[in-house]
């Protein structure tokens, strides 16, 4: 499965598999993709210097990367207790009641959230790029449009690749506008952070639209027929994410939330504001329904929704709390039905792709050729 752009970061499967997780990252650049680990829950630098570090230590010299979230523009001295101070009391009090209503345990005391969203912010990103760039990263991705216009040029001075996600072929054009190397077009089956335009639809358009920087699929992609699709469409390899939370390598620390993704089928999840203020797919739980209600106060904007429910998404994480328990993912998670390893799942993408591309030839009369 190799393209032009795999080639050139040395890898033998155009499989870029995106994961918060250093043992999955590392073990998919084992397997012949390309791991890119996802930065946005470190907010010391030291603990991401110590995961970079063990993924030195365990990628046996395969090239990785590293995905942040860092807005384009500068937003110069905000601090986290500025953005906290915006955030209205009567949202505070729905957190608080629908906690109640589902019994969830106060932390222990001086025990703080596990889980924040403040890889956002400004001076948290940039502390992260001066950790990585230390590191041998061969890509850097940016999963809210393209980064600021120096950190591309330093990224660019260290001779790493920049790619940025997109939603449409208008997000795509001011990729390329702004100096970015590989555009991932992301369609609207994807978890996380996604637009309204499916991947069938989306992936050619932002082909045409960036000719000819690199193009990586993404969204509703977890097999190799899928993946032989995405590379008929005119991208030079697929850009994954979902399918790795079910694989053994993956630290959910859930078993709870595993036995939820097994079970879901590809109509169990829901595009919502209620994680961070911006639509993100996930599984549809009763705190998703809860946010969505027309009745509620509705999600706050990006960064203060974030910042909203981080002590409360921890209490229900620690706690297992079944009806609200979710967390991100997309609509692969319907053919999620096993916890298999990283190289299983790897051994699948292949050989499924290597079947798909002999149908295809068979039927275009070039089967032996």
């Amino acid at each position: 499965m190799q393209t032009e752009l795999s080639t050139q970061l040395g890898v033998e499967h155009a499989v870029f598999g995106f994961t918060p997780f250093p043992a999955v990252a590392a073990a998919i650049s084992r397997a012949g993709g390309f791991g890119v680990l996802g930065a946005v829950r470190y907010t010391a630098p030291e603990d991401l210097e110590r995961d970079l570090d063990w993924i030195e230590a365990h990628v046996d010299g395969k090239p990785y990367g590293l995905d942040v979230v860092m807005p384009a523009k500068k937003v110069e001295g905000v601090s986290e207790a500025d953005v906290e101070a915006m955030i209205p009391d009567s949202h505070r009090h729905f957190v608080r009641d629908t906690l109640a209503k589902y019994g969830v345990p106060e932390l222990a005391e001086g025990e703080a959230a596990g889980w924040r969203i403040t890889g956002w912010m400004e001076q948290v990103a940039r502390g992260q790029l001066d950790v990585a760039f230390g590191y041998p990263i061969r890509l850097l991705a940016n999963a809210l449009g393209s980064p600021p216009a120096d950190v591309v040029a330093r990224a660019h001075e260290q001779g790493v690749l920049v790619a940025a996600l997109a939603g449409s072929a208008r997000h795509a054009r001011k990729h390329q506008e702004a100096g970015i190397d590989v555009v991932v077009a992301q369609g609207y089956e994807a978890g996380g952070h996604t637009g309204e335009i499916a991947s069938m639809v989306l992936t050619p358009e932002v082909v045409e639209a960036v000719d000819p920087l690199p193009v990586l699929a993404a969204g509703g992609i977890g097999s190799g027929r899928q993946a032989a699709a995405a590379l008929a469409l005119g991208a030079q390899g697929v850009w994954l994410g979902s399918v790795w939370l079910t694989t053994a390598e993956a630290d959910l620390h859930s078993p709870a939330l595993t036995r939820k993704l097994l079970a879901a089928g590809s109509g169990d999840t829901v595009r919502s504001r209620a994680l961070t203020g911006k639509p993100a797919r996930q599984l549809r739980t009763d705190w998703t329904d809860a946010w969505d209600d027309p009745d509620g106060p509705g999600a706050l904007p990006m960064p203060l929704q974030g910042l909203l429910v981080a002590d409360a998404v921890s209490r229900i994480q620690k706690y297992e709390v079944d009806p609200l328990l979710g967390t991100p993912v997309g609509q692969i998670v319907g053919r999620m039905n096993s916890v298999r390893s990283v190289q299983a799942v790897f051994d699948d993408l292949t050989r499924g792709f290597e079947q798909a591309v002999d149908r295809v030839n068979r039927i275009a009369g070039r089967s032996g050729q």
